[in-house]
């Protein structure tokens, strides 16, 4: 039995909710989260979800746009990567401050100050990580570069994208040109490029097959990717087809400088392709000068979900603990401490932040830096037990942050705020909130 399609329907959207789509009503009150389109705009949409009491979808057409409305350079493909460079850049950094404001009020928590958003103004090639699928174009008879279409298992061909560092489109495509040399090569046998850059534009990536005998490159195929794609390292990895993830399950092959090195605040830091850094330095380095302000030099400080260490060894003081639930991570985190010569006054633990709640204590300033979901609610326990005088809660969710500060706000209060615009063109957010000790009970 054929699935039967979903219908299309006609709708004005309302608002922008924190997800990123816009919102918009049906007949019989069903709510229709829509990408593609922008508030006030009615639009024809593509269901691509429908359940009894919300449905999603894709904008086919417009009936009346927005005057925030702009082309999207990625016409094609900017709905899987970045759904909002149909608006100004301004109306995004609004939305983005009412979407934090909007996640605050409903704990029924005033942040002190207008919500403001820092942005250096750069909208665009400031990824220094992309990951790229794979795809057969049947009627070209050849490999290209994808991105899967958003809310489908379907794929975009792509020529790279307008996110990513230059460095990082001239390298997988060049990449891409090598392998559409090898005649018996199809799609189906790949998984993904990883491709990654420093900020002197140096490259390395990682190709993802499926197939452990999947033959490696000559000398001089990775010669010409050094010539044709600026890049100085590459790994060909077998990983589980099992997996919708590329796992790394075995490396078969491993060419040139497979580690990449940048500083943040002038601390230098080693990286693998694959491992944890940040995507985007100049505005993350912002972020962490404004955390800096808040650190008290004469206290311990304890760094919370810490990846690879790049808060607390740059703005963590001369005595840091850092707890990290991520092998790969600590296993990084520890060479550059080496590296560093900090062995002596930082300390790397391998745990979930959860089961190291002996390193919270009253008397370090603790900095927090949570995945989507927040603070685990032992985290949170343990802090409001213990009473340290400031929390430092970095947070790429400021849904789950808001739930965080109104469960501390019987001890704690907001005394600094500010939000990051990381990932300029999409709906991610990044804000910062200094929590003040308010009570000594």
């Amino acid at each position: 039995m054929s699935k039967k399609s979903l219908p299309i329907v006609n709708v004005t959207l309302d608002k922008i909710v924190g997800g990123g789509q816009s919102l918009g009503t049906l007949e019989g009150g069903r709510k229709l989260f829509v990408w593609g389109g922008l508030p006030g705009e009615t639009v024809e949409v593509q269901m691509t979800k429908k359940k009894s009491n919300l449905a999603e979808g894709v904008v086919i057409e417009l009936i009346t746009p927005s005057t925030e409305r702009v082309n999207p350079r990625d016409e094609d493909s900017y709905l899987s990567t970045s759904p909002w460079q149909i608006m100004s850049f301004e109306s995004e950094q609004h939305y983005k401050a009412a979407l934090i404001e909007e996640a605050f009020e409903l704990h029924d928590i005033v942040l002190p100050n207008t919500i403001e958003v820092y942005s250096d103004d750069k909208q665009y090639e400031y990824r220094n990580k992309i990951e790229f699928s794979w795809y057969w174009d049947k009627e070209k008879d050849r490999l290209d570069l994808s991105f899967f279409r958003r809310g489908t298992h379907g794929k975009i061909p792509v020529n790279g994208t307008s996110l990513a560092h230059p460095s990082i489109n001239q390298a997988a495509t060049a990449l891409r040109d090598l392998l559409r040399t090898k005649p018996d090569l199809r799609a189906f046998m790949l998984k993904t490029v990883l491709v990654r850059c420093d900020a002197k534009g140096n490259v390395a990536l990682q190709l993802y097959v499926k197939d452990q005998a999947f033959v490696q490159l000559t000398g001089s195929e990775l010669e010409l990717l050094k010539e044709n794609g600026n890049i100085v390292g590459f790994e060909l990895i077998f990983s589980n087809p099992k997996s919708p993830a590329s796992v790394i399950t075995e490396r078969l092959q491993s060419w040139g400088t497979t580690n990449l090195t940048d500083t943040i605040l002038t601390v230098p830091f080693t990286y693998a392709v694959e491992g944890f850094f940040q995507i985007n330095i100049p505005v993350y380095e912002q972020a962490l000068r404004d955390m800096k302000e808040w650190v008290s030099a004469d206290k311990p400080a304890v760094d919370l979900y810490s990846g690879v260490g790049t808060i607390g060894l740059t703005i963590g003081g001369q005595s840091v603990t850092m707890v990290e639930i991520n092998e790969h991570a600590v296993r990084e985190m520890k060479r550059n401490i080496t590296a560093l010569d900090r062995e002596k006054a930082v300390k790397a633990i391998l745990a979930p932040s959860e089961s190291a709640l002996e390193y919270i204590i009253s008397d370090a300033t603790i900095i927090v830096d949570p995945p989507r979901a927040g603070l685990h609610e032992d985290v949170v326990k343990k802090l409001l037990e213990t009473k340290p005088d400031r929390i430092i809660y970095l947070s790429c969710n400021p849904v789950t942050q808001a739930r965080d500060v109104a469960r501390l706000a019987e001890v704690y209060g907001v005394k600094y705020h500010r939000g990051y615009n990381f990932f300029p063109r999409t709906p991610h957010i990044e804000h910062l909130v200094i929590l003040d000790r308010i009570s000594k009970a």
